[in-house]
């Protein structure tokens, strides 16, 4: 099993990195750090989470309010997205499309 983190994704976590930057100095490396260890763990539990829109899993972060969700495609894992959970929903959805 593979994962791929698609280029919308990739653009969702230099994102949420400037954000956390901003917040304090090495913040966002923090940030990428936590999310790339939630990621790795899809290699052990792809497709056991919830599917809150149409055929996105949803894995929550455990140390910041983001999900990353994800497809799973024969023996790749594609990250679709890495959204921030304090949103608003409708934005989320919309984003999802």
């Amino acid at each position: 099993m593979r994962i791929e983190i698609l280029d919308q994704a990739a653009h969702d976590l230099v994102e949420g990195f400037r954000f956390y930057e901003e917040q304090g100095e090495g913040l966002g490396s923090y940030f990428l750090t936590n999310l790339f260890v939630d990621i790795d763990s899809l290699l052990f539990s792809a497709g056991v989470h919830t599917k809150p829109y149409k055929h996105y899993h949803r894995l929550l972060s455990r140390r910041f309010p983001f999900a990353v969700f994800y497809t799973v495609r024969e023996n790749t894992i594609l990250i679709r997205a890495v959204l921030d959970c304090r949103r608003n929903p409708a934005w989320i959805r919309g984003r999802l499309e």
